[in-house]
């Protein structure tokens, strides 16, 4: 990766980005989001599923920001393939975790087409909790292919590629702390 302060475009594998949401930004939308959560089940002890690895960034952040119980379990959904969701899903559940009768909140890098939640809730529905909640620091509404409602979207943003605080291309770009979008 290469970074040209000027014009703040950066080169992430065979494609350039230009800084799109920069950190403190991204920090006070995960504040503003972690107050919302608070508000709805500081007394619930939720159980947070992390979708790897693309939310681990934002999960990180968010889970410092709660100051109550809760769970954290990490989830494998992959769907991307470069810079398009390929359409097939497939989904790593950590063994031995009972979701009977819990809050759950998904954690999502980003919601764009919805293929993967649209998969993924149905899973979840069939361990009878008590509630399933959704957030995600990007929601590509544009992109949406089904009726996804996400609680706790952070931003809404255009139907454009991005990387950096946690998203990446071609597993690259991810360590970045601020979001790049496609520059064409």
């Amino acid at each position: 990766m290469s970074l040209n302060q000027v014009n703040e475009i950066i080169e992430v594998g065979d494609l350039q980005f230009i800084k799109y949401i920069d950190a403190a930004t991204i920090e006070a939308k995960v504040q503003e989001i972690a107050d919302g959560i608070r508000e709805d089940f500081h007394e619930k002890y939720p159980m947070f599923l992390v979708v790897m690895n693309g939310a681990f960034i934002y999960a990180a952040d968010l889970i410092r920001k709660l100051d109550f119980p809760c769970e954290l379990n990490f989830v494998r959904i992959k769907s991307y393939h470069g810079t398009e969701s390929t359409g097939k899903i497939d989904i790593y559940m950590p063994p031995n975790i009972d979701l009977k009768d819990r809050h759950l909140i998904i954690v999502e890098d980003i919601i764009d087409t919805g293929n993967t939640m649209a998969a993924f809730i149905p899973e979840l529905e069939k361990y009878s909790p008590l509630s399933i909640r959704l957030t995600s620091i990007l929601v590509k509404p544009e992109a949406h292919k089904h009726d996804i409602v996400t609680e706790y979207p952070g931003f809404i943003i255009p139907n454009k590629f991005v990387v950096g605080y946690g998203l990446d291309y071609n597993g690259m770009g991810r360590n970045l702390k601020d979001l790049y979008q496609l520059y064409q």
